[in-house]
């Protein structure tokens, strides 16, 4: 699976709760999308999300069936400064 991050921007600030985030989840699972994490911005109407999926269309689509925008999806690869230093060792 390769790793997207969608930025997400919202007409007025979210408000999902754990029903909210358990039928996202359901909707991600039959579009095979998982769901990594998110960061939500200080005003609650922007959202960056990492997500694991076979394609762009499959997030779009579950974006599309879980009624949510996908302004923005970007393909990416994780870099993590610890593991760039243990190599340099």
């Amino acid at each position: 699976m390769a790793l997207f991050l969608v930025e997400r921007n919202f007409a007025e600030a979210l408000d999902i709760d754990a029903e909210g985030a358990a039928g996202i989840i359901a909707v991600n699972d039959d579009a095979s999308v998982r769901w990594v994490y998110s960061f939500l911005s200080a005003d609650k109407r922007k959202t960056y999300c990492l997500y694991e999926a076979e394609s762009e269309e499959a997030i779009l689509e579950a974006a599309h069936r879980n009624n949510i925008p996908a302004d923005v999806i970007v393909r990416v690869d994780q870099l993590r400064p610890e593991e760039l230093v243990a190599e340099a060792r």
